[in-house]
């Protein structure tokens, strides 16, 4: 498993490290990493997202947009996780250091909010499945109920998550299997199926946008996680082969509801078949897992908002918070929070990308780092890489507003190509030689500090 217990010597107040990096005797092999992703990326709202586009396409055609997708989620998200299993840090902490203490502040809001966002999300989309399975005419009580239960593991940890995910996914692969038989059946077989034609009308770029943004925002946090593993080449494989497997099948199934069914959400596509009661149980756990997931991420985002050194307070905010946005009909909102994702999200993945690769050549600078693993010295902004990622916005808002091209990826290239230029600029601007090609592994253990980081921590 990927997640060790802490020594005597090592006890923290949260046994997580949201606010440090994590040492390496809590790091382990990268196995679990590729469990608990792949329970995080079953996600039944991307199934909507699938079926409310695959309805543009032949669906052989929208497989292959699919795809695309899946892929791009899965080359953003492993080098991202790369990132924090080499410096031990979450992503939220990343940004601190390529943005700013400011603008570590914005990445906390913004990751914090949009998954607060996704719990509420998931909240009304596990309420209606049960609900309509139970034929109860109130589902409000169920929110209550599953916001409370569905952070209960998250509340406890990392170590937690990993465990509910080695039971989630045997479930979450029968059902796999049997929805796909099933359908495939009663559409006439796999020909039939790739022959279905488009019923609306939808362009690639924004069937892409809404397909990338349904994990665009977890795809940017899954340093919370890979920062437990011990290898960077492990981190690597590991999210890239998870990702691609998990958040593909979700787009898969979502786009069968509809082809075989006609029906784009996949939830009313499981009833046509005659799955209520074992397809409810079943993605339950599905729904379980994925929000346990999102409460450990908006956990972890809280504790740097606020610098508290602990996330279970922020995990059960975050939670209350949540089940007042399900109340108050979010989930019939999707699409418009998923255009917005694209928007804000990708840009500051971008602009990480380009400090950390580009700038400091694949390794943090370890003048930021305290004896005891904790940051100083950091600029109240760093002007160069939050101007890469305003950039990287702009563009992705352009990309959105026209409807060109695919907003999210564009984004996150303006931004990361954009980092290191501004990078020289500003540099150049001030009169100085740039400051931090000198860099390091924060994995590698702190060096002796000078005055000046002595005073700042």
């Amino acid at each position: 498993m990927i997640f060790g217990r802490t020594t005597r010597g090592e006890r923290q107040q949260d046994p997580d490290y949201p606010l440090e990096v994590v040492p390496q005797s809590a790091r382990r092999s990268p196995a679990g990493l590729f469990v608990l992703l792949v329970s995080f990326f079953f996600f039944t709202p991307t199934m909507l997202a699938g079926g409310q586009t695959s309805v543009g396409f032949r669906f052989s055609d929208y497989l292959g947009l699919a795809l695309i997708a899946a892929a791009v989620l899965a080359v953003y998200a492993a080098l991202m996780g790369v990132i924090s299993s080499r410096s031990g840090l979450s992503t939220v902490l990343i940004t601190k250091v390529c943005l700013g203490r400011a603008g570590g502040k914005w990445s906390a809001l913004l990751l914090g909010g949009t998954q607060v966002g996704w719990f509420a999300v998931t909240l009304a989309t596990l309420s209606d499945l049960i609900g309509r399975a139970l034929s109860l005419e109130y589902t409000w009580p169920l929110v209550l109920v599953f916001g409370a239960v569905t952070a209960m593991a998250a509340y406890r940890g990392a170590k937690g998550l990993e465990m509910l995910g080695w039971v989630a996914i045997p479930l979450l692969l029968a059902l796999c299997i049997w929805v796909t038989q099933r359908a495939v059946g009663d559409i006439g077989g796999w020909g039939e199926l790739m022959a279905t034609e488009p019923i609306t009308e939808i362009s690639a770029g924004s069937a892409l946008t809404v397909l990338i943004g349904t994990f665009v925002s977890g795809s940017t946090q899954v340093g919370n996680w890979s920062r437990f593993s011990r290898t960077d080449r492990g981190a690597l494989v590991s999210i890239f082969v998870a990702v691609i497997v998990a958040q593909y099948a979700m787009y898969f199934f979502g786009g069968l509801g509809s082809a075989a069914y006609g029906e784009p959400d996949f939830v009313l596509a499981l009833y046509e078949m005659g799955l209520v009661a074992a397809g409810a149980g079943l993605l339950l756990v599905a729904l379980w897992t994925t929000n346990e997931n999102t409460a450990y991420a908006f956990g972890v985002a809280g504790s740097e908002l606020f610098s508290v050194n602990d996330k279970r307070p922020f995990v059960a905010g975050g939670a209350a918070l949540g089940v007042v946005f399900a109340l108050t009909g979010i989930y019939e909102s999707l699409s418009t929070f998923l255009v917005l994702l694209g928007t804000f999200v990708p840009p500051l993945g971008g602009a990480i990308m380009g400090q950390f690769y580009l700038v400091w050549r694949g390794r943090l600078p370890r003048r930021h780092l305290t004896r005891t693993g904790g940051l100083t010295g950091l600029p109240a902004v760093r002007v160069s890489c939050f101007v890469a990622y305003l950039l990287g916005t702009a563009t992705a808002s352009a990309g959105s507003v026209f409807d060109f091209g695919i907003p999210a990826v564009q984004g996150i290239v303006v931004a990361a190509v954009a980092a290191p230029l501004c990078h020289v600029l500003f540099a150049r601007r001030s009169g100085r030689t740039p400051d931090d090609d000198a860099s390091g592994s924060f994995a590698d253990g702190p060096t002796p500090r000078t005055t000046e980081q002595k005073a700042g921590d």
